[in-house]
């Protein structure tokens, strides 16, 4: 078995139910709130992609020199996916990534539908 601190870093995935629509269709709130959290834990943007779909709901892809931050929303169905890959290569960002989806349940006050932790 590979020991944690050999691997390459921890990728999170996370399913959100989310009662407050307002932040399932406002694209601009999830951009400021994230470039908040980039600065918080000194993570380099390297590119950001954005998409509005016409019901409201977006997808948006934050490239990082760590790795990326991705959400998808559903506002239909009230419900968001989330996935934050921060690499190790200069330090464990393991508990880094923990805390910063923590961060994104807060603000999207959202109950979780299921999580995933990959070691990659």
């Amino acid at each position: 078995m590979i020991q944690k601190s050999t691997l390459n870093g921890l990728h999170k995935l996370i399913t959100l139910k989310v009662f407050h629509i307002d932040k399932l269709i406002n694209s601009e709130v999830f951009i400021a709130f994230s470039e908040k959290i980039l600065e918080e834990f000194q993570l380099e943007k390297v590119g950001i992609s954005v998409h509005d779909f016409d019901n409201k709901s977006y997808t948006i892809a934050i490239c990082l020199k760590e790795s990326h931050i991705c959400i998808h929303t559903w506002p239909e169905f009230m419900q968001l996916t989330l996935d934050v890959y921060l690499c190790n290569y200069i330090k464990d960002n393991t508990e880094t990534v923990r805390e910063i989806v923590e961060k994104f349940v807060q603000f999207f006050e959202g109950e979780i539908i299921s999580k995933h932790e990959i070691f990659r």
